[in-house]
């Protein structure tokens, strides 16, 4: 058996193992996602996150969608991680360093009673570059801003943004109504990404408030992302749309997410733990090597 632990961050949902505890090592990682994350047949979920030792860190977060491909970062993620990690006294601190694929990120926790409610991560500086992204064409060394990709015969206007992931944003009249599901999916997989690419909508309500709709690339779309809402708020920051403390407003519910004069992003939503559980062995056992 193997013990998990379920939580989510504005309904972006990821299933926990504690490499710390568990003999993760023992598992094909991609097909464990695929399992785990089958709202189905398995816990359910956006994806599998493990805590890990880090050289460089308090912790190391590694991502894994619920397709099996492996993701840089996660904003909702690594707040369930600092969340995870507090509350079991693996540290004592408020303030947290995670090593993730896009580098070692900050985040700070805001505790009520021992219990953590929300948190606030250092994102890092946004990349703007074509080739940061990375996205094929030239200049690579220039922002894509307002750049035309024609898809399906429709062409729309993107802005794109590194947060260690890759982004592609698109502002839209009326996200609510927009089809998500048929674009997204379209724009995740062109010839230019060929990493693939993460997709939002975004609808300005107004310069200190927008809505946004993801496509995940690897999960489809999600209540929630936290990468997705900071690149956003830059998509929106270079193109005028925004000031730079915006709230957005996702499915799951609103994230707040600051361009700061010193160009770092700051992300700050909650994060809430759903249950801890025992896996069956007989259910992960096509995932042992």
């Amino acid at each position: 058996m193997t013990e998990f632990t379920k939580l989510h961050g504005l309904g972006n949902d990821y299933i926990y193992l504690n490499a710390f505890t568990e003999q993760i090592e023992e598992y094909d990682l991609a097909e464990l996602a695929q399992i785990l994350s089958d709202r189905h047949f398995g816990v359910g979920g956006d994806g599998i996150i493990l805590i890990m030792p880090s050289e460089t860190a308090d912790f190391r977060m590694r991502i894994f969608n619920s397709d099996g491909s492996e993701a840089e970062m996660c904003g909702n993620g690594i707040r369930g991680l600092a969340k995870y990690v507090h509350e079991r006294s693996m540290i004592d601190n408020t303030t947290i360093g995670v090593e993730t694929g896009a580098g070692v990120l900050r985040v700070a926790l805001t505790v009520e009673d021992d219990s953590v409610v929300a948190a606030t991560v250092d994102m890092g500086i946004p990349r703007l570059n074509r080739g940061e992204i990375p996205m094929l064409g030239e200049p690579a060394n220039e922002p894509v801003i307002d750049q035309p990709l024609e898809v399906n015969g429709d062409s729309f206007e993107v802005i794109c943004v590194s947060m260690g992931n890759p982004h592609c944003v698109i502002f839209v009249d009326d996200v609510d109504r927009f089809p998500v599901g048929d674009i997204g999916p379209l724009i995740e997989n062109h010839e230019l990404f060929p990493e693939r690419i993460n997709v939002e909508f975004v609808t300005v309500l107004d310069r200190e408030h927008v809505k946004m709709r993801v496509w995940e690339r690897g999960a489809a779309e999600t209540l929630a992302c936290g990468t997705g809402a900071s690149a956003s708020v830059v998509a929106a920051v270079l193109t005028d749309r925004t000031d730079r403390q915006v709230e957005v407003e996702l499915r799951g519910g609103p994230l707040q997410i600051e361009w700061h004069q010193n160009e770092h992003i700051f992300m700050t939503g909650p994060i809430t733990e759903v249950f801890t559980g025992q896996l069956n062995e007989q259910l992960i056992a096509p995932a042992r090597k």
